[in-house]
This record gives structure tokens, sequence and C-alpha cells, in this order.
């Protein structure tokens, strides 16, 4: 099997790209769009992106399962920024050097305060103790998502630390076209980052749920496949996210067979999103949510969805909770 890459960084273009000054497609108020070159990366091409494995970039917040308090654990994505201050400085160097290469940081001034609780993520670098900011000028990180945690509230409501498992959603492991939701053991994706979507995530383009009956659900990073992807070339992926069915995905990830993960998001190639149809929200779902269901609280989401346990339905839109 392919080896599958964790979501720690940021995830490299698998074009070469650069700075157009023009109002963001992706983000309300960014008055600057990285877009794509027609030029592979040359770090996608040293790791064989050609033979790689093309899995659908999903449009959620990112998450990990690592040990708290002993434990398994969800952890959410928390990016050390800059301060006010240090941003404004920072954003004059890139402007006058139209680069960011050669500033110097404060690590201990310039970033705004996180949790005791927060750690850095695999693979960034440190300097005199200090982790260092990546070329963004923030520094990739997670906190734990302790229960009932407010700020966190839609993170909570898929993993139960009682029973100790997590709200899952991925291809059925017989029939690939076929999505199931299931409660898996938080054992089982130690160490793995996975995707948080749903009603309340990022304007909920996959159709979960509704505001009076919230439904979200983890998607491990690299389980939902792209059969059949267009070539690593700036035309045909332009083209099949444009004409294709298969192509009303946010975007491709790419996972090399030594680790290197690369993407391409629509917004890299001028391409709109969302979709007013998903490929993914189109998609058979099965629930399969019956193991421990006598310990879930009457309220919670395990609960809800072991109410529907067995049941099939034709798309995951479709999913709805009797009152």
């Amino acid at each position: 099997m392919r080896r599958l890459g964790t979501v720690q960084q940021k995830i490299p273009c698998v074009f070469l790209t650069e700075v157009k000054e023009e109002q963001s497609r992706k983000r309300d108020g960014q008055k600057f769009q990285v877009v794509a070159t027609g030029s592979v990366n040359p770090a996608a091409l040293e790791a064989d992106v050609d033979r790689a494995l093309a899995t659908e970039k999903l449009d959620g917040t990112c998450c990990y399962v690592t040990v708290y308090k002993g434990q398994p654990y969800l952890w959410a994505r928390l990016d050390r920024k800059p301060n006010k201050q240090a941003e404004k400085r920072f954003k004059k160097h890139q402007y006058s050097h139209r680069s960011c290469n050669g500033f110097i940081w404060n690590v201990e001034e310039d970033f705004k305060m996180v949790p005791e609780t927060w750690i850095a993520a695999h693979r960034v670098q440190h300097h005199d103790g200090h982790p260092v900011p990546d070329e963004h000028g923030h520094i990739p990180g997670w906190v734990p998502v302790e229960k009932d945690n407010k700020q966190y509230c839609w993170h909570c409501s898929v993993v139960d630390y009682e029973v100790g498992a997590a709200l899952v959603l991925g291809p059925d492991a017989d029939d690939e076209d076929l999505l199931e939701i299931t409660a898996v053991p938080l054992a089982d994706l130690m160490e793995q980052t996975l995707e948080l979507i749903g009603t309340n995530i990022n304007g909920n383009p996959y159709g979960l749920g509704s505001k009076k009956q919230p439904i979200h659900c983890l998607v491990s990073h690299g389980s939902v496949r792209i059969r059949d992807p267009p070539p690593v070339d700036f035309q045909q992926l332009c083209s099949w996210f444009q004409e294709s069915p298969e192509g009303r995905v946010e975007g491709i990830v790419w996972h090399c067979s030594d680790g290197t993960l690369v993407k391409v998001h629509r917004h890299h190639l001028g391409v709109m999103w969302p979709e007013k149809e998903t490929c993914f929200g189109d998609r058979s779902v099965v629930i399969r949510v019956d193991s421990a269901a006598e310990f879930y609280s009457s309220k919670d989401l395990f609960r809800s969805f072991s109410r529907l346990n067995g049941r099939r339905l034709s798309r995951l839109q479709d999913i709805q909770f009797d009152p």
C-alpha cells in the first residue's frame, strides 16, 4: 500500500506559484492571491508525482490525534500568528522585497500568546529552543480539544473520550463508491491527521445537517481517492475541474511514495469554489454507529447516528435525524 503523509505543515502547490495583487477569491479582505504558474514544482517532480496517489482535498479544518492526559485525544489546528506590529513589519518587508526571505523574527516578542497546552506541529524547525515561523509567518501547531470547550464545540461533538471513539466518515471497506459513518476507536487513529467537515465549518460546502440539527464528522486525510485523475498539467487540470463530473471537488492532494505531499486548489487555477453540488455531498452513505451505543448521551451526535444504524441514504447531504 502506498504510504500516506500526514498534514502537519502547509502543503505546497504542485505547481510553482506567484503572487498577484488582486482580490483573493479564497479569503475575504485579502488583497492578493497566490496563483499557479504552468511550471510543475521541482519538489513534486523529484517525488515522482505522476505516480502518486491522488486524493480529494476536503474543505474543512485540520485535526490531529495524539496522546493528552495519558489517552488518545483529538487536537485542533492552531497556528501561532504574529501580533499586529510584527505583521505590519513582515508585510512591509514582503512588499519591498517581493519576498519573505531575509525577514528576521523575534519569536518571544512578535507572536500572539497560545494556550500552555499548545504544541508545535511535526517538522517545525527550532532555533535557540524556539519554533521558527514558516514562509507565511506562521508557526503551525495544535491544541487539545477538551470536553465542553465552547471554542471547539464542533470538534467536541465528534469525539467521546469516555467511550474513546470518534465519528469518522470515509469509504466503505467493501465498496469504495459508498461512504460510511462509523464510531472508530481513537486509539486506531493515533498520529493521524483528519479533516473536520460539517454544518458549521467553512460554509458547509457538502450540505451536511442544518442549524437546527448540525452534523459534523472527521475524514482521514488521504482516504477519499480520486479515480482516473487528470495528469499534472495546468490546462488539463483546469478543464477537469470545470468540465468533469468527478472534478466537483475543492482540490487534489497527491501522496507520493516517499511521503511527500503536494496539492492544487481550484483557486490556484482561477477556478471558483464551492460548487453548488459537490461530488462528496452527492455520494451515497451508510450509517454504522452501534458499538457502545448504550453509553452515549441521549443528546449527543453519537446517539443520533446510532438511531440511524444500518440506514443507507442516496446522498450524504440527505442525512437527517428524527425529532
